[in-house]
């Protein structure tokens, strides 16, 4: 044995063969996070504060550092000190942005490469969209500049001024006046990854809300709220929701205004968009929602979505069932028995499928598959938001963290790892227009896009180049 041991070593000093990284390797194997196996797994730095998958790379952003591995392999391409990261533009022009917390400026790497493509000095806030990345520069507290780029443009598509920006508007995607998304246990807030620039956004300054168009730069209003107001801009409109006590409970209306004239577009009252908290009525949140819809609570205690463009209830839930995951085109809610999760298209009473869940159930939907989380036994299964096809089932633990075009990286810890969807043969649908890079706006609600655009038609590419205010 120690003659053995002593050829072994002698082989390995001198470069002739050498086995123990690969001993090391075998013993330092992490166990499978989930059956059926991954195409592959990998054990990272730290544990990931986001993940993103970027045309043939997957974005790994940690607290110091930002990461990119290959989506094939999962064999780290490059690694950056960063303090954030985000990713812009679709599946044939990702970029990265990163920078450093309390400095100025941000860079955009190619995803795949690592090498910069752009670098910017001034900048104190980035937001990132799948067609166009905004950032902010100001020379004094009232005096700042918004530009609008396309994600691997090299000049600004457009510029224009705000009064200033509030102590929160720093880093990447900061918040603005719009909707908050439905959250689950098990599935990443940011699963989706970048969606398409909304027609409106609003961006809160010292009390009061600036609304902006996306496609030209034009600042649209500058509106401050009322006492019992909240403003939001959803689908297009500048939405003020009035919340008033009374009676020992709260009284809601709200008004949707027409961006350009400042027009009522539409109204309702009585809908409890869950904006306030038990104190007085007081909004301290932004409505519940995704892109053009909102999540209410209709009088009698059942959920609805209502689009944000024109107003009409696009889903209405009956007694005891639970929203659980809702975006342009679908709504998937719990059953009132809790034994299933149940898919409709908005606008419609179709139902697309059904799937048997617990009462625990959690969901998300991105535009390539619909993600089911469920608990004892602990299971993630990525579905045809479609038609309920299974595109991926696992037995596992972990958290869903990115969904793409061909599959999905889950994570547990440090260890993350990617899924192939189609193993059985299957694929998931693919949204028209994915990978381009559609103008903000587009057609708007019931418009020739058979429903797979989105009411605005985001996904979708705009060959005329209109722009529906």
């Amino acid at each position: 044995m120690l003659l053995g041991l002593a050829v072994v070593v002698a082989l390995a000093a001198t470069g002739v063969w050498n086995p123990f990284p690969g001993l090391w390797d075998w013993v330092d194997r992490s166990d499978p996070i989930s059956e059926p196996d991954v195409v592959w797994q990998q054990r990272i730095g730290g544990t990931p504060r986001s993940v993103t998958i970027a045309g043939d790379a997957v974005v790994v952003e940690q607290r110091t550092r930002v990461e990119a591995r290959s989506l094939a392999t999962g064999t780290q391409l490059w690694e950056r000190k960063a303090d954030w990261a985000a990713v812009a533009g679709g599946d044939r022009d990702p970029v990265v942005a990163v920078g450093k917390l309390l400095v100025k400026g941000y860079e955009l790497l190619d995803p795949t490469t690592g090498v910069t493509r752009r670098r910017d000095d001034d900048a104190v806030a980035v937001w990132t969209y799948r067609n166009l990345l905004l950032d902010a520069r100001c020379t004094d507290a009232t005096d700042c500049t918004l530009s609008a780029w396309d994600p691997r443009g090299t000049a600004p598509l457009w510029t224009a001024f705000l009064p200033g920006v509030h102590s929160g508007l720093l880093a990447d995607n900061p918040g603005l006046r719009g909707t908050r998304r439905l959250t689950a246990t098990r599935i990443d807030d940011g699963v989706a990854g970048a969606e398409a620039a909304p027609p409106l956004l609003g961006f809160p300054v010292d009390g009061r809300v600036h609304v902006v168009d996306t496609a030209t730069g034009r600042v649209l209003q500058n509106v401050e709220p009322g006492r019992e107001e909240r403003l939001s801009v959803v689908g297009g409109r500048l939405l003020r929701i009035n919340a008033r006590s009374q009676d020992g409970t709260c009284y809601f209306a709200i008004s949707a205004r027409d961006s350009a004239t400042g027009q009522e577009a539409w109204q309702r009252a009585g809908i409890n968009l869950r904006t306030a908290d038990s104190a007085g009525c007081v909004q301290r949140e932004d409505p519940q929602g995704a892109r053009n819809v909102l999540i209410g609570v209709a009088p009698d205690g059942r959920e609805t979505v209502i689009d944000g463009y024109d107003g009409r209830l696009l889903w209405v839930g009956e007694p005891g069932t639970k929203l659980i995951a809702v975006d342009d085109r679908y709504a998937v809610f719990r059953a009132a028995d809790k034994r299933s999760v149940i898919a409709r298209e908005l606008g419609t009473e179709k139902v697309l499928w059904t799937r048997q869940a617990s009462g625990k159930a959690g969901a998300a939907l991105t535009p390539y598959a619909a993600v089911v989380a469920d608990e004892k036994p602990s299971r993630l299964a990525a579905l045809d938001p479609r038609t309920g096809r299974e595109l991926a089932a696992l037995r596992t633990s972990a958290n869903a963290l990115a969904v793409g075009s061909q599959g999905m990286i889950i994570g547990e810890g440090r260890e993350i790892g990617y899924v192939r969807f189609g193993a059985s043969g299957s694929s998931p649908t693919r949204p028209p227009g994915d990978g381009g890079n559609p103008g903000p706006g587009g057609p708007g609600p019931g418009g020739p896009n058979n429903g797979d655009c989105g009411p605005k038609g985001e996904l979708c590419p705009d060959p005329g180049g209109g722009k529906d205010g």
